[in-house]
C-alpha cells in the first residue's frame, strides 16, 4: 500500500496523494517570532525588577503578610478580562491571520462538576507554595541567575511528561 499523507489546501479542505507532504499548520514569520521573543524578554526583566518572581514576595503572599502580589495578580486578571473583551468585540486575529476563538470551559462529566479545575488548581497552588515560584517565571529566574530553579524546570517537564503518559487513563 502506498504511503499517503494528507495536506490542507488553502481553504482548509483535505486532499490525498502519494507524494503529498503533511503541513503542521500556518507558518508564523520569523519576524513575528522575534517580536514574541523580545516581548518575553522585556516581561522577564519587568518581572524580576518588580519582584514578581521573588521567592520572598511569594512567601509573603501565601502568609498574607503583603498585598504586593495580590495587587499584581488582581491587575493581571483585570487586564486579561479587558483584553478578552477587546479581542471578542474587535475580532482581532492571530499572528497568522486566523480568528482567535475563545471557547467556554467544559466542566467535564465526572460526579463533581468542574473537579478537574479545582483539583488541578489546588495541586498547582500547593506546588507553587512549596517551590516558591510559579512555572511562568522559571525562565526569568534562571536568566536572573537563580540556578536552583533548574530542578523546578526539570520537575515541571517531568510532571508534563507524566500527565501525557497517563492522560488516557485520567477522567476528563
Amino acid at each position: 500500500m502506498a504511503n499517503q499523507t494528507t495536506t490542507r489546501g488553502r481553504a482548509g479542505t483535505g486532499t490525498q496523494g502519494a507524494t503529498a507532504t503533511a503541513q503542521a499548520g500556518p507558518v508564523v514569520s520569523p519576524l513575528a517570532l522575534m517580536g514574541y521573543l523580545l516581548i518575553g524578554m522585556y516581561l522577564g526583566v519587568i518581572f524580576v525588577q518588580s519582584e514578581v518572581v521573588s521567592w520572598f514576595r511569594i512567601q509573603e503572599m501565601f502568609r498574607f503578610q503583603s498585598f504586593h502580589m495580590y495587587g499584581i495578580i488582581g491587575m493581571a486578571v483585570a487586564v486579561g478580562a479587558i483584553s478578552v473583551q477587546i479581542i471578542k468585540r474587535m475580532g482581532i486575529t492571530s499572528a497568522t491571520g486566523e480568528p482567535i476563538k475563545l471557547s467556554p470551559k467544559q466542566w467535564g462529566d465526572s460526579r463533581i462538576p468542574g473537579a478537574r479545575y479545582w483539583i488541578g488548581g489546588t495541586l498547582f497552588g500547593i506546588g507553587w507554595a512549596l517551590l516558591g515560584a510559579c512555572p511562568g517565571p522559571i525562565f526569568a529566574l534562571l536568566g536572573g541567575g537563580v540556578s536552583v530553579l533548574v530542578m523546578a524546570l526539570l520537575g515541571a517537564l517531568a510532571g508534563t511528561w507524566a500527565y501525557s503518559a497517563m492522560r488516557s487513563k485520567l477522567p476528563h
